[in-house]
């Protein structure tokens, strides 16, 4: 178990929760600042809608769209995510690296994950799926392992160093010390479909 699960606060059991009643406490006026989510079991819409910055762990797989519409907060699945992760999030953190109680799995992420991804960062320790990161605009993705596809506006790009520091810190954070960060590849916005000059944003 990662040190970032370990000192959890708030423990909720999705086996005898509801999720409902889960997204409900993490959409609170004033959520804890840290989450352990429990025998998560595959649920869709896990951890969605948060605008705190707190932190989510789930210590399992998840089904579709994690972590959706995401802002501020820091979302860790340990475990392999579904279709449509971190989609159209605003800002914060999505991270997916595999651990799943006993077993170790790659921490494979579905399709069209980070679809309209607005900012903040998402890394994927496994493989992605097809589509990913369509319609992108400024977060930054960082993938371990291979790309099915790329989505609509959405390019590799050079992982500088600030990248591999950024990915060193984050890694760190959710208490992971076996991946090397200079491993990953870089993903981002193309930004041929703005409708804006994004440097007068």
């Amino acid at each position: 178990m990662s040190g970032a699960v370990a000192e959890a606060l708030e423990v909720v059991d999705l086996a005898t929760t509801p999720l409902r009643e889960l997204n409900r406490r993490l959409h609170a006026e004033a959520p804890a600042s840290r989450w352990r989510v429990v025998h998560p079991g595959g649920a869709h819409a896990v951890a969605v809608g948060i605008d705190a910055e707190i932190e989510v762990d789930v210590e399992g797989h998840v089904g579709y769209y994690c972590a959706g519409m995401n802002q501020r907060a820091t979302v860790r699945v340990h475990g392999n995510a579904g279709v449509g992760l971190a989609e159209n999030i605003m800002s914060g953190t999505v991270v997916v690296d595999g651990y799943a109680g006993h077993d170790v799995v790659a921490g494979d992420v579905g399709h069209m994950s980070a679809f309209m991804a607005q900012k903040g960062a998402l890394v994927v320790c496994g493989d992605a799926g097809e589509a990913l990161g369509d319609s992108l605009y400024e977060a930054r993705l960082y993938v371990r392992g291979s790309v099915a596809s790329l989505g609509s506006d959405c390019i590799e790009k050079e992982l500088r160093d600030e990248h591999v520091a950024e990915l060193r810190a984050l890694l760190g954070r959710a208490g992971l010390e076996d991946p090397d960060p200079a491993a990953f590849r870089r993903y981002g916005s193309a930004r041929t479909l703005y409708s804006f000059e994004v440097d007068d944003a």
